[in-house]
C-alpha cells in the first residue's frame, strides 16, 4: 500500500498520516522544558477552528467507529500475533512501503522519521532503551499495510466502555458512536472499577496498543508505557481518566511525558544518514530483541 492508495481509500481522509501529528502540534504547542503539567483549555489555540477539514473528518470516523465491540474484535484479530514474522529492522523497512517515492509531496521516509526521534534522544544522552523506544514507537502503523483504515491506526486514544471525557479532542463526535446510547458505558467508571489501573482498561484500537503487545516481553516497563500510551493525550497532557489509574500508572505517565516532546517536535527537514546510522541501530535492536518477532 502506498501513500496514494491511502489517499484514494474512502476511509482515509488524511492525505498523509503525518497530518494527524501536525494537528497534534497545533492542539498541544510545545511546552517549556520545565513545564510539562497539563494546560488549561484557555491556554490552547482554537483547534476546532484551525483544524483542516480532513482532520475533522478523520476524528469523526474515529470517534464514531471506536466502540467496545470494535476494540475487542481487533484485539481478537491481531493479538494472536499471527500475521507475519519479521525482525525489527525488517518491520521498519516494511513500514517504509507506506511511502510512494514517486509522490512529489513526500518528504522523509518512515525510517527517517523514526531515526530523527531516536537521534534527538541520543543527542540528549537518554538511556539506550529510551533511544530504542524512540526508534520503534510508531512501528504499529504497519496495521495500515494489513488493510486497516487510518482511524483504526492513528489518532488520540481514549478508553471505551466508560463515559467520554470532554478532554478528548472533538468530543462532540462521540454523539454518533453507538456506545453513547449504552447506559452502562456512559457512567463515570463504566465497565471498570475505580482505580483498577490502565492495564485493565480497553483503549481505542490503534498502533500503540498493537505494538505494545508485539514487544512487551523485551522492554522495561517505562518503555512499554511510552509505546502504549503516547497517543493517550487526554491522560498525559490533560489529566483526564485519573480516577481509573493506579499510582504506578501515574508514575509511568511521567515517562510518557518525558518521551512526548521527542515524538512530536523532533521532526525536521534535515535528513538523517540512514546508511551511516544503520549499524548503530541494528546493534541496539539486537541488544533487546531476538532476530524475529511475531506480528
Amino acid at each position: 500500500m502506498t501513500k496514494a492508495d491511502v489517499r484514494e481509500d474512502a476511509t482515509a481522509p488524511l492525505e498523509d498520516m503525518d497530518d494527524w501529528e501536525d494537528f497534534l502540534k497545533l492542539r498541544y504547542p510545545r511546552p517549556a522544558a520545565e513545564d510539562m503539567a497539563p494546560k488549561a483549555e484557555h491556554e490552547f489555540r482554537d483547534y476546532r477552528a484551525d483544524a483542516r477539514p480532513s482532520v475533522k473528518d478523520f476524528y469523526r470516523l474515529n470517534h464514531t467507529h471506536q466502540t467496545v465491540d470494535f476494540v475487542l474484535a481487533k484485539k481478537h484479530q491481531y493479538l494472536a500475533l499471527n500475521k507475519r514474522e519479521m525482525g525489527v529492522w525488517e518491520a521498519m523497512e516494511y513500514l517504509n512501503t507506506l511511502i510512494d517515492d514517486s509522490d512529489p509531496d513526500t518528504d522523509l521516509s518512515q525510517i527517517e522519521h523514526l531515526m530523527q526521534a531516536a537521534e534527538a534522544m541520543r543527542a540528549d544522552g537518554q538511556p539506550r532503551w529510551f533511544i530504542l523506544t524512540g526508534l520503534i514507537h510508531d512501528l504499529g502503523k504497519i496495521l495500515c499495510l494489513f488493510g486497516e483504515p487510518q482511524w483504526a491506526v492513528v489518532g488520540d486514544t481514549f478508553p471505551v466502555g466508560c463515559a467520554y471525557s470532554d478532554k478528548v479532542v472533538f468530543p462532540e463526535f462521540f454523539a454518533a458512536n453507538p456506545d453513547s446510547q449504552v447506559v452502562q458505558y456512559q457512567t463515570t467508571n463504566g465497565i471498570y472499577e475505580e482505580g483498577c489501573g490502565l492495564e485493565r482498561i480497553h483503549l481505542s484500537w490503534g498502533h500503540d496498543e498493537y505494538l505494545y503487545h508485539v514487544v512487551k516481553e523485551f522492554l522495561p516497563a517505562e518503555a512499554l508505557a511510552m509505546i502504549r500510551y503516547h497517543s493517550f493525550y487526554a491522560a498525559h497532557r490533560e489529566g483526564a481518566y485519573a480516577h481509573l489509574m493506579t499510582e504506578h500508572d501515574q508514575e509511568m505517565l511521567n515517562w510518557v511525558r518525558r518521551f512526548n516532546p521527542y515524538d512530536l517536535y523532533s521532526k525536521s527537514a534535515e535528513r538523517p544518514d540512514v546508511a551511516a546510522l544503520k549499524p548503530y541501530y541494528q546493534e541496539l535492536i539486537a541488544e533487546y530483541f531476538p532476530p524475529v518477532l511475531r506480528w
